[in-house]
């Protein structure tokens, strides 16, 4: 059974048809990647999936429910979370408390007990941080917890910010480039810890320009252009695929004319 289900999802800006028809599912413990030129709709399709955006069509199916338009927060609740292409980490907070700001979006309390200190309050902040420590320790960066978060490697900082999504407990886990920006050994670190995520039965969807990466992790590959699927498959199958070999060749080919015109 399916976790996460996109039906002909689609949304316009002024005229201009973004994303059209897009359908797909993910299963528990499926690495699911979406990739596809610049400019194909990638993010645009994330920011519907994760209530970012209001689609103009289709549906998206959240643990078997209608969750299409809903906002963020709520969706947290019912089970998905997500990272984002720029880094939402405070840089200015501990590694703890960057990961415990996690469970404190998923278990607010009262706010005149926070604010009073009560009993009620401190034992939050107390089960937060155990749970933060814990993830802290899931993702390599148990030893860093102290440590202010501005201080960490990019690639620490992507796998902070997973880690944060995982304090939202969520059964269905969105990763907008995770290894952007990041080296060779950094990558391997979050091609890691995004495999030990999904065997532990958690659907990911993925948007990632590192090819290698995601012919190496992912389970099945969707394909946009233009904003629209040109293929769907395994991804083996995926890089023999003449339209995907077209859409990515003709990219390169128009880089390298503008590159030659200049």
């Amino acid at each position: 059974m399916s976790l996460l289900d996109i039906k002909g999802l689609g949304i316009t800006f002024g005229g201009l048809r973004a994303v059209h028809d897009v359908s797909f599912s993910v299963e528990p413990g499926q690495i699911v990647s979406v990739i596809g030129p610049n400019g194909a709709g990638k993010t645009t399709l994330f920011n519907m999936i994760s209530g970012v955006y209001q689609p103009g069509a289709g549906q998206v199916i959240l643990n078997g429910t209608d969750v299409t338009g809903m906002e963020p927060n709520r969706l947290a609740e019912r089970g998905m979370s997500r990272t984002f292409q720029n880094l939402q980490i405070f840089q200015n907070m501990t590694v703890l408390e960057n990961a415990a700001s996690g469970f404190h979006l998923k278990e607010r309390g009262p706010v005149l007990a926070d604010l009073l200190g009560l009993p009620s309050s401190r034992k939050r902040v107390r089960a937060a941080h155990e749970g933060a420590m814990r993830l802290l320790e899931r993702v390599g960066l148990d030893r860093a917890a102290e440590r202010e978060a501005g201080n960490l490697s990019y690639g620490a900082l992507k796998r902070l910010e997973i880690a944060r999504a995982l304090a939202l407990d969520p059964t269905v886990l969105l990763l907008d480039e995770p290894a952007a920006g990041c080296n060779a050994v950094e990558t391997e670190e979050i091609d890691h810890l995004i495999a030990e995520v999904a065997a532990s039965g958690v659907a990911i969807l993925l948007v990632e320009h590192d090819m290698k990466m995601v012919m190496r992790i992912s389970n099945h590959i969707v394909v946009l252009d233009h904003g629209e699927k040109i293929a769907e498959d395994d991804p083996a199958t995926v890089s023999r695929d003449p339209a995907v070999i077209a859409a990515y060749l003709g990219t390169e080919a128009e880089a390298e004319a503008a590159h030659a015109d200049g």
